[in-house]
Order: structure tokens, then sequence, then C-alpha cells
């Protein structure tokens, strides 16, 4: 990746278009910074030190919620709104024809997004106002100002979808991507930080330290291997007869479908994040706390028998299999084997061996049963890792996620084959002239 951008500087146009990514992201992360007005931070730091949906959504910030930052929703209302949509497309027929009417309908489905992410804004705003209220950190503050608290996280939210766009529309790569890559490589220093904290204090030795540095390295190297990987299904296209000497010879043209490993392991993991740390969330929130803390919130935060219960081991269980579940579920709403089948026959092509129509349906399906379980796997190994790390290693409170890691990865290839493409199809204008 330094090699590539090392090259791209030497082109004007591609240099223009990094130094101007980079001023965006500088101007993020200063914002970042901005805190709200008459908050008190603490508590919404200790919310985040606590793990869970919470915790991601810092990670995700790149600390703003925890520091109460004018950013702190940062892009995740627009990256909720997002998946809810292309949920949608799946079950509105008119969401899904607008989808295939190319540019027109893609650009009616991102400002559908667009205000969708407001609406989820203003709901998300309202739940850290009402957190931090219940709190006591709002104490002192008129009604005018707790109004002016929660517009200004929406605003923030709506200046992060902006600089995304910007980055989008000046820059290289997906903007959105860049802004969570930024905020989770953020993060590193503090990560770093409070490891060695831990050493001074004690809490863990500096052979403990190694290993999970060994650990961490390890993963981050699976993720890249998989993440590299894909399921290439051979294809073949009749072509026209081509007449020959004395001949007539039939051309024939052999390409492949590539089937991504772990295209669709963040959003599980996101998915069964969300189904798993919502009641604990909810009982977070308005369950009280101390001695006032009521007793369903009291079952489902501490009890053992507490499917809900981070501590015991039917959290992790569970965890891993929604997770795997979501994984497969995702995989076959975003490929639709039925779909493939259907265009492949159109487009006069076909999977060799395989007879085109039904028996081509099902084939798709195992093919993709069986890359969505191998990517199912290390989705659920991603998932739970930070949830074993936190129960059986000193390293409690560490911003720590093998989710970050995946998400950075991926924005990381990304980034790169977009480089790469920028750069050769600039290589081939200089040939032509």
């Amino acid at each position: 990746m330094l090699q590539t951008l090392r090259n791209a500087f030497k082109v004007p146009e591609l240099r223009k278009k990094i130094l101007w990514t980079i001023l965006l992201v500088a101007i993020f992360r200063m914002g970042s910074h901005v805190p709200l007005p008459g908050i008190n931070s603490d508590y919404l730091k200790n919310l985040s030190q606590s793990g869970g949906l919470l915790g991601f959504y810092d990670m995700l910030s790149g600390g703003a919620f925890s520091r109460s930052s004018i950013l702190a929703l940062g892009v995740m209302p627009y990256i909720n709104a997002s998946i809810i949509i292309q949920l949608l497309t799946v079950a509105i027929p008119q969401l899904e024809q607008l989808s295939k009417e190319g540019d027109t309908g893609r650009k009616k489905i991102q400002n559908a997004t667009r205000y969708v992410s407001l609406g989820i804004a203003f709901i998300l705003a309202y739940g850290i106002y009402a957190t931090i209220s219940s709190s006591g950190a709002t104490a002192g503050l008129n009604s005018i100002q707790k109004v002016i608290i929660v517009f200004a996280l929406v605003v923030g939210t709506t200046f992060c979808m902006w600089l995304g766009d910007r980055i989008t529309v000046k820059g290289i790569g997906n903007g959105t991507s860049i802004l969570i890559f930024i905020n989770i490589i953020s993060r590193v220093p503090t990560t770093i930080g409070s490891m060695l904290t831990l050493k001074e204090a004690g809490s863990a030795s500096i052979i403990e330290i190694v290993l999970f540095g060994v650990f961490a390295v390890l993963l981050l190297a699976t993720i890249l291997y998989f993440s590299l990987s894909e399921r290439r299904v051979p294809v073949q296209y009749a072509g026209k007869f081509a007449a020959g000497n004395s001949n007539m010879v039939k051309a024939q043209s052999t390409t492949h479908i590539p089937l991504s490993i772990i295209g669709s392991a963040v959003l599980a993991i996101i998915f069964s994040m969300s189904v798993m740390e919502f009641p604990k969330t909810i009982a977070t929130l308005f369950g009280g706390t101390g001695e006032g803390q009521k007793e369903w919130a009291k079952w489902i935060l501490t009890n053992p028998t507490s499917i809900f219960n981070q501590r015991s081991w039917m959290y992790v269980v569970l965890y891993a299999v929604l997770t795997l579940f979501f994984n497969w579920f995702y995989t076959q709403i975003t490929f639709k084997p039925d779909e493939m089948s259907e265009n492949l026959h159109k487009s006069a092509g076909f999977v060799p061996g395989v007879r085109p129509g039904e028996e081509t349906t099902i084939f798709f399906e195992k093919v993709l049963n069986r890359v969505s379980f191998i990517g199912g796997i290390l989705a659920a190994v991603l998932a739970v890792t930070p949830v074993l790390v936190q129960n059986y290693t000193q390293f409690q409170n560490i911003a720590f996620s093998g989710t970050g890691l995946l998400i950075v990865i991926n924005v990381a290839l990304d980034f790169t084959r977009k480089v790469e493409s920028q750069m050769v199809v600039r290589h081939y204008k200089g040939f032509l002239k």
C-alpha cells in the first residue's frame, strides 16, 4: 500500500486527490474533539468502557462518543440507514426495481438513505441526551440548551455525511469507509497506552503483552488471507460462429464469477451484536444503578443464567451462532441464486457441467452455503474474540476488536485497488496520446 501511494504521488491529479482526502480527514478528526456544550463526559466514557454495542460505536467514532463530542454519532446513522434501505430493497419490489434503473435509481436510493439517516440521527441523539440526562450530566441546563445538544449531535452527523460525500467525489475511495478507517486507527495509541498502564500497575506482565501482540498480528494475517480469498465459479459464454478456411469454428469466452469469502462478515457481526446487546443497553439506560437498580435489569446484566450476561458461556455460544446465521442470511439475500442463474441464462452463459435453469440455481445455492459457512466461522471468531479477551485475560477495558481489524483491512485493500485503478487509467491515457 505504501509503495502504491508513493507511485500515486508522482501523478499530479492523484496527488491532488490524496492531499484533498488528507485535508478532509484532518478536519474530521479536529471536529471529533469539539465537545458538546455543558456536558460532563465522564458518564459516557464509563458507558463506552463497558464494551458491547456502545463500546463498538465509540470505536467507530474514534473515541468521539466517550468524549461527548458534537461528532459523537459519527457516520453510524448513515450506516444503519444504508443497512435498512438495503434490506428493504429486497423486501419491497418498488425499491428493488429502482435499484435496477442504473445511476438514476441509485441516486434516488442514496437520497432516501440520507433522509432515513437524519431520522435515525434524531432518535440516537435524543437517546444520548436521555442517557446523560438521567445521570445528572445535564444539571443546570435550561430547555433551549438541551434542544441545542440534540440538534448539535444531528448537525454533527450531517457534517460527517457531507465530508464522506466530498471525499468520495473529490478524493479517492469511499468517503464513509475512510472516515471509519481513520477512527479505528486513531484508537491504536490509546490501546497501547492502556496496555502500558496495565504493565506499570502490575496487572499484566511484559510476556502477556507480547503474547497478546503476537495473537493480534496472527489474527490480522488471518483476516488478510481470507479478505484476499474468493471462490471463483467458472462460466462460459457462447460465441458467434466464425468462418475459417474450410470449417465453421464457434468461439467461446471463458470467465468466472468471484464470490468473496467474508464479504458479509462485518454486517453479520453488527446484526448479531445488535441483537445481543440491545437488552443490555435498555437495562443499562433505564434499569437504574446501584441500590436502585430494578430486578429485571439486574437479572439481564448479572444473573449467571441470563443469555445476555457477557460472562456466561451461553452468551458466547449464542453470539457465535447468531453471527453464523446472519452471515448466511445476508449472503443469500445479496447474491440471490435464482437471479444469478436467470441472468446467466439471459447472457447465453452457463457453468461447465451444470445444466441451465433449476440445476444452476441449486448449484449456486450449494456454493453460497459453503462460502457463507466458512466466512461465518471466521466472523464468529472475530465476534467472540473481544468477549473472551474481556472475560479470561487481564486486558479488560482495552479497545481491541476483531471487527475493527476486519474493517481496517477491507478499507485498506479497497483504497489500494482504487488508487491502482486510477493509475492504470492515467497510464493508458498517456499511452494513447
